[in-house]
């Protein structure tokens, strides 16, 4: 009786061009993926700002959305920011489970890729934002309709961008962040 086939380093069956084991275990999609980890100077700065920017992305539609919500609803800042913050990771992690499940990945497969590849750069992201909209003197009691709180969440997300990038550098040069989706964006 044979094994079912393995899964490959992608998550997806060893069947795509590579030398497949006995198990199934496609090489050359394993040998590909290897190559992301642990690589620094294959990691370039174009490479770490897009998976940065595909973040704040996420991020940005959520925090608006949150910090929308909660002004206009008249909250008060602590609950205003843990809607912004629980939404930026909702949008987070559904931009990076869309094209993962388009790519035909299943849904715990996708949700574990989403969280290992988006965690760490959201929480960056939202410490940063969160933090320059509190430093920023009535930016969060400021009205929806006023250039200070535009200009400072327009703030907020510029210093989050330059901040998390080099973490996002440094984790997809280790084989974590974008580096663990990046097979299925092709």
């Amino acid at each position: 009786m044979s094994e079912p086939p393995h899964h490959t380093a992608h998550g997806q069956q060893g069947t795509g061009g590579g030398r497949a084991d006995h198990r199934g275990h496609d090489h050359q999609s394993h040998a590909a993926y290897e190559g992301h980890a642990g690589n620094t100077s294959k990691t370039t700065w174009r490479m770490a700002a897009s998976a940065t920017l595909h973040c704040l992305t996420g991020c940005a539609v959520g925090e608006v959305l949150g910090l929308v919500i909660g002004t206009a609803l008249g909250w008060t800042t602590a609950p205003t920011i843990i809607l912004a913050v629980a939404l930026a990771f909702f949008f987070g992690y559904l931009l990076t489970l869309i094209p993962l499940r388009r790519a035909g990945v299943a849904w715990g497969t996708a949700i574990k890729l989403a969280l290992a590849a988006d965690t760490v750069s959201i929480i960056v992201m939202e410490i940063v934002d969160n933090g320059v909209m509190l430093a920023v003197p009535g930016a969060m009691d400021a009205g929806l309709t006023t250039g200070l709180f535009w200009g400072a969440l327009a703030l907020a997300f510029l210093v989050a961008f330059l901040v998390t990038t080099p973490v996002n550098k440094w984790i997809i040069g280790r084989g974590g962040g974008h580096a663990v989706v990046h097979a299925y964006h092709h």
